[in-house]
């Protein structure tokens, strides 16, 4: 049997004092409670880059120009029903004042401490990937 493959973006917004935005899944979605990185699907036919600026633009209220978004590293992660390709972009610039707009907490964290939040399987590796970097 194949396995169906999801395409996600996620981004690492990183602020003038360096550190990362994370956001916190409300509840009622899948994995509530887990912080992650901004992002989400790729629709069908839509760049990955494409779809990272409609999701921030939908979920923070910024708006992102493809020129600053950064290729960093990928995900790759089997969950029962799918597998994960999430490739993770960092963005130092953008317009507009972030904000929650689904209702999701939002937090301004240092590299060496996203440790200590809890987030899907699939973000963990990149925690280390992130504080190395930055």
């Amino acid at each position: 049997m194949l396995t169906p493959i999801t395409l996600v973006v996620a981004c690492a917004l990183v602020d003038e004092d360096n550190r990362v935005l994370i956001a916190k899944r409300p509840e009622g979605r899948h994995l509530a409670g887990l912080w992650e990185f901004p992002g989400g699907k790729v629709k069908a036919g839509e760049l990955p880059e494409d779809a990272l600026i409609r999701e921030l633009a939908e979920e923070l209220g910024i708006d992102v120009t493809q020129s600053c978004l950064a290729p960093l590293t990928f995900a790759s992660h089997g969950y029962e029903d799918f597998h994960l390709l999430m490739p993770l972009y960092v963005c130092r610039i953008w317009e507009g004042d972030v904000e929650p707009r689904e209702g999701q907490e939002l937090a301004w964290v240092r590299p060496n401490r996203l440790s200590e939040h809890e987030m899907p399987p699939a973000d963990e590796p990149l925690k280390a990937v992130l504080r190395d970097f930055l």
